[in-house]
Parts: structure tokens; sequence; C-alpha cells
């Protein structure tokens, strides 16, 4: 999995040493804020996260965690009223708040693109996925009309559609979920993006499916070295496909480092209480799945302290945790760290286990 790293950074796709050194994608203490009835609120409240070229990030979080809004913050696409007011979102060592709206639209799609997970409304019913893909070469890259349906035929080839010089002129609605969904990433990855965003990619398909998608996600990636941020809820995709791992909560990072140091020496309550949610191969029945009771945080009335403190099996009640908000802080070594006051109790726990 890690070998594209060394590839791309040998390769012709970054230009030189600094580049090749950087992360592809970087964000820098960033903050979106939308309106309230009771004042503004952040969703993304001060996340700095980075991806290397050739590297997939796995961001981990229940629904409302913050994940998805923190990267339609780094391509520009936060829905109104919302707004990114502060923090830094660097492409390349290019920050992309600092472009024109012009800039960001001619930017999106060509370095930095994003499959969304819904495969049937990312897709127009009323036009050919042909006509789809072509739209997206003659905005950028003003192909003739011929080129441009080669071009599509090529690259429904190369996410692996069956008989692409046919299913170029198919209707979004005679594909099959996966299929539809390997179009959208035929699309994402057309004008050959630095990082490519996947949201959910695999949400609304069968399981089999599902690993067909991702194994495609990680061979495209193998064969461009192009960074990948997998947005998901599946720890069982995190295992297979991340290198680095960033579970979020309440808008924040929780915990953050190398998957295996996330699964092997897991630093979070939160992250823990993730991983003992989902069945494995050790669950005898479905009574040992153990629920994270409480909802997440109102985004608009956190707590004074920790955001996860109402729902933690180790802090709850504690006046500290009440009272101080956790910052990211080194635990073990320095790429693994986590947003906790009593990490150590939390490794230790789990190493007893």
């Amino acid at each position: 999995m890690l070998q594209s790293k060394e590839l791309i950074r040998d390769g012709a796709k970054v230009g030189d040493a600094q580049s090749a050194n950087r992360p592809a994608l970087e964000l820098r203490n960033l903050v979106t804020r939308f309106p309230g009835d009771d004042g503004a609120f952040n969703i993304v409240d001060g996340v700095s996260l980075s991806v290397a070229p050739g590297e997939t990030l796995a961001v981990v979080g229940e629904s409302g965690s913050g994940k998805t809004m923190t990267f339609l913050s780094a391509i520009g696409l936060v829905p109104r009223p919302g707004k990114v007011v502060e923090g830094e979102i660097l492409l390349d060592g290019t920050d992309l708040l600092k472009l024109s709206e012009e800039d960001m639209r001619a930017l999106r799609g060509t370095r930095l693109s994003m499959v969304f997970q819904d495969p049937l409304t990312g897709l127009n019913p009323v036009f050919t996925i042909g006509d789809q893909i072509a739209g997206v070469l003659h905005a950028h890259r003003k192909l003739s009309r011929a080129e441009a349906r080669q071009t599509a035929i090529g690259l429904l080839e190369k996410v692996h559609i069956p008989d692409p010089h046919r299913r170029i002129d198919d209707y979004p609605h005679q594909l099959s979920g996966g299929m539809r969904q390997r179009v959208l990433i035929a699309m994402a990855i057309s004008l050959e993006p630095q990082v490519l965003i996947a949201d959910e990619p695999t949400t609304a398909l069968d399981v089999t499916v599902q690993a067909q998608v991702l194994e495609l996600l990680a061979e495209l990636r193998e064969q461009s070295g192009m960074a990948i941020v997998l947005i998901t809820h599946d720890l069982g995709l995190v295992a297979r496909y991340a290198d680095r791992v960033a579970v979020m909560y309440a808008g924040r990072v929780a915990e953050t480092g190398d998957a295996e140091a996330i699964f092997e020496r897991t630093a979070h309550p939160y992250t823990v209480s993730l991983f003992r949610s989902v069945p494995s191969l050790e669950t005898d029945t479905a009574s040992d799945l153990l629920e994270i009771e409480g909802q997440p945080p109102d985004p608009a009335a956190l707590p004074a302290g920790c955001a996860f403190e109402p729902r933690c099996y180790l802090g709850h009640g504690r006046q500290d945790c009440q009272t101080t908000r956790p910052a990211l802080r080194a635990v073990g070594d320095s790429s693994h760290r986590a947003a906790c006051l009593h990490s150590s109790e939390v490794i230790t726990e789990g190493t007893a286990e």
C-alpha cells in the first residue's frame, strides 16, 4: 500500500524536491462558521490535517462530526450561509483561501476533486454518461467532440466499466449503483487531480461492490500517485485501505496518526467506543456490541470542556473533563496525537484487554 509514496516522489507528477516533501493538501486551524439563532457557531472548529502525495488519509466519525464539511470547506463548496472564517487550505503549498472564485473554479477538478456519496444524484439523468464526462473535458481542456469522446471511453475503461464503447451512450438509470459510482470516479480523475476526496463512496453499495470500488481507488492511487482522502464511518475500510487516520468529533480532530497506531494503541475514548460498536470476528452475538450512549452534541451549544465527556465511558463526571477543552497532544510517536486529558489511561486499558 505504501509503494506509491516512493514512486510519486521520484516521478514527474511532482516537479521538485520541495514539493515532493510537502503535503499534497494541508489544512491549518480551519474554522467554518454558520449563523444561528443564538449567534454564530463553528461546524469545523480548528481542524489541522494533511495528506501526502500517494497516501490515503481516512477521516472517520459519526454523522454530524464535521468530516464532510471539513472537506467541502477545502474544495470551496461550503453551503451558504456558512463560511470559512479562519485558517489555511494549502494545496501543494498554495493557500486556496486567497484565490478568487474564478481561480477556484478552474482549480476544482483539475488539481483537487471530490466524489460524493450518492452515485445517482451525482449524475444528471437527462444526459448520457459520455456527454457528462465530455462536458468536464470540454470545460477544462477544450477538446474537440471526437477527442472528448475518445478520452471518455478511455476513462471508462480505466475504471473497469465493461464494453465502454457501448456504455458511453447509456443514461445513468441504465447502470447499476456500482457502475454509476465508477462513472463518478472517472469524472473525478478525468483531469488528473493531485488530491481526490471520496465522501462515503460505498454507502449505497453492497459489500462485494464496495470492495471493488475501494480496490479501484487504491489502483488509481498506485498508478497516478495522487493523494486520497477517504471520508467514512466504516472502520473495516479504514483498516484495509488507509495509511493514516483522523477521527473527528463535534467538528474537531479527536485522534490522528498512522493507521497501525490508531488500531493498536488507541488513545481516545471516542475512538475506542467506535471500535466497540462495530462487529468483529471476536464478537459472539449482537449483545456483545456496545452502543455509544447519548447523541452527538449540538454544535451551537458545545460544553465548555471535552465535547465527548457526556458520553464518555472513562471520563463522564470528571471535573477536569467538564471544564478543560483538551488539545491534541502526542501520545507515543510524534505522529500519533489525541485530544484527551486521560489518553494514557485509554492506552493502558487497551493494552490490558
